[in-house]
């Protein structure tokens, strides 16, 4: 078993201020979508290890691993029955290890998916508060309330969930009467914690012992701005066009409570007793920079995915306002910008960027949804966007298949749709299945090399087979060798460990600065503008004169 996280034993301890997670790009598997070792139509660990040389010569620095943990997947891994095991549709304990071992080798880190705001209906601790009844020690654990009305009827207050629907569901009690009724911000299999419960605390840190034991790298956290929730669990109506996440709502009684701070100190405190630089990246979505930045402080969480940065309009006004404002407000609090553009819960952003209708997160796109992307235009958007963030100084992630250019796949039928989105809004909302179709490596071959037998858990578009890896990896004009140059050229020039200096006078509809000796100009306008002295080191599309095209983003090395 792997007990160390990937370090030089030679090497001194990293100096404060230039751990590897400041400056890290992270590449995102989601492994039931990744490769399939075994062919039943599912990812695994094994497959994840087969393709680590393809992710070495890709020239990422570290893996996230969406949950392989012991799951009914009902949500797809985040509902979690065992927190210290591997779910066997992914593999074994001992198939964790091995890939844990193949990836240090290969100098790239490994990133584990924890999910603290909520477990699976079928973890050991909720069939126990099933089976103790209301007033139990096993109740405590989660948030078990008495209804309201005459005969507690009525749910205990009007939360909805996330996935749609009431966010509580009652209990039948072992004497098979109508009983209590327990929270759920997200499937009614996915139980909230109570936790200002100290024994969820404490088992949450033995959970981090356990991984961090084994050798992982840090962890990210699952609504990380979740846990706690408002005293006396008050009413709340969030607007009627808000994202399913709270990103864009204030004082919400369930997400951001001042409180959930302290969960991460002590976490902080335990993470930093290990050897190696571990680090926690907090999901949160907040609707401020400034909020979000809470949650990076010197005595908490490492990194905070930058959604307001994601969520960001296709506009270099929008664009150079956040990117200023993450790079001031993250800096002081000494944590770096985490910058991200898709990952397994909104449309890929090869889609997103081209909508032609609102998309609130979380809704995700199907056959009837209005406003369908522009496909060509959306590709070209999200190479100029990739090509942009990846100039930026500090962490960036990438979600897995955006390197090949993959678009939002649009039209899953409808029984073979998977989220708990689609089902608890009766098909209203399509949810995020559209960003989790599997992988293709291959152009040819059983579903495009995701597997030896054709197997595949959502099915795979036809146009998946000019966008196989095999396919781009020899294409120089690919998007695949696209990500490949500007990620080579961004770990030789540092520039994530750089800084930005805005260019003055470039134009209101283009995005330019200096970052070491590279000059970045990204035209998000309607016309060409000019392209400054200096040699190309990267550009997101071709050029064909000595302008930059629209929804293009070049990079020159500077005088």
């Amino acid at each position: 078993m792997t007990t160390t996280a990937l370090e030089d034993a030679s090497a001194p301890p990293t100096a404060p201020g230039t751990e590897w997670w400041r400056t890290a790009v992270i590449y995102q598997i989601y492994p039931r979508s990744f490769a399939d070792a075994n062919g039943d139509g599912v990812g695994d660990l094994p497959g994840v290890t087969a393709h680590l040389d393809d992710l070495k010569i890709l020239g990422i620095d570290a893996i996230w691993l969406s949950p392989f943990m012991t799951s009914p997947q009902r949500d797809a891994g985040y509902d979690v029955a065992d927190y210290c095991d591997v779910d066997p549709l992914f593999g074994t304990l001992d198939d964790f290890d091995r890939m844990l071992q193949a990836a240090h080798a290969r100098g790239i880190r490994v990133i584990v998916d924890l999910v603290p705001n909520h477990s699976s209906d079928q973890h050991a601790w909720f069939q126990a508060a099933l089976a103790a009844g209301p007033g139990s020690p096993e109740r405590a654990r989660y948030l078990f309330r008495d209804g309201r009305g005459e005969n507690g009827e009525l749910p205990p207050n009007n939360w909805e969930s996330v996935f749609g629907g009431p966010a509580w569901t009652r209990v039948t009690e072992a004497d098979g009467r109508p009983g209590q009724w327990y929270l759920h911000l997200f499937d009614s299999s996915q139980p909230d914690f109570d936790w200002t419960n100290p024994e969820v605390r404490a088992e949450f840190r033995r959970i981090l012992r356990f991984w961090l034991d084994r050798g992982v790298d840090g962890f990210r956290v699952d609504v990380a701005h979740g846990l706690m929730k408002a005293p006396g669990l008050p009413d709340y109506t969030p607007p009627a066009d808000s994202g399913s996440m709270g990103g864009d709502e204030t004082d919400v009684p369930y997400w951001g409570r001042p409180e959930v701070h302290d969960v991460y100190r002590e976490w902080h405190e335990l993470l930093a007793a290990y050897d190696g630089d571990r680090a926690l990246c907090a999901e949160a979505w907040m609707p401020t920079i400034a909020q979000t930045a809470l949650w990076v402080r010197p005595d908490e969480m490492h990194q905070a995915f930058n959604f307001p940065y994601l969520m960001s309009d296709w506009n270099a006004q929008t664009l150079r306002h956040v990117i200023d404002e993450s790079l001031r407000t993250f800096a002081a609090v000494g944590a770096p910008s985490t910058w991200v553009l898709s990952n397994h819960d909104v449309v890929r952003h090869a889609s997103r960027l081209a909508l032609t209708a609102e998309n609130p997160q979380g809704h995700g796109i199907g056959p009837n949804s209005p406003g369908k992307p522009i496909a060509e235009l959306g590709l070209r958007r999200a190479r100029a966007a990739t090509t942009l963030m990846l100039a930026l100084p500090g962490s960036a992630y990438l979600y897995q298949g955006e390197e090949l250019g993959l678009p939002e796949v649009i039209d899953i039928p409808d029984d073979a749709r998977q989220d708990p989105t689609w089902f608890r809004t009766g098909g209203e909302r399509y949810g995020r299945d559209g960003c989790r179709v599997p992988l293709p490596w291959t152009a040819d071959g059983p579903s495009y090399g995701f597997n030896t037998t054709g197997a595949s858990w959502l099915p795979q578009p036809a146009e998946w087979a000019h966008l196989a890896r095999d396919v781009e990896a020899r294409d120089e004009a690919s998007t695949l060798s696209l990500y490949t140059r500007l990620l080579a050229e961004r770990r030789a020039r540092a520039l994530g460990a750089g800084s930005l200096v805005w260019m003055p006078d470039a134009g209101a509809d283009v995005v330019a600065f200096r970052n070491g000796n590279v000059t970045v100009i990204a035209n998000l306008g309607d016309r060409p503008v000019p392209l400054p002295a200096g040699r190309v080191i990267v550009s997101s599309e071709p050029l064909e004169s000595d302008t930059v095209p629209r929804d293009v983003t070049v990079w020159i090395e500077a005088d």
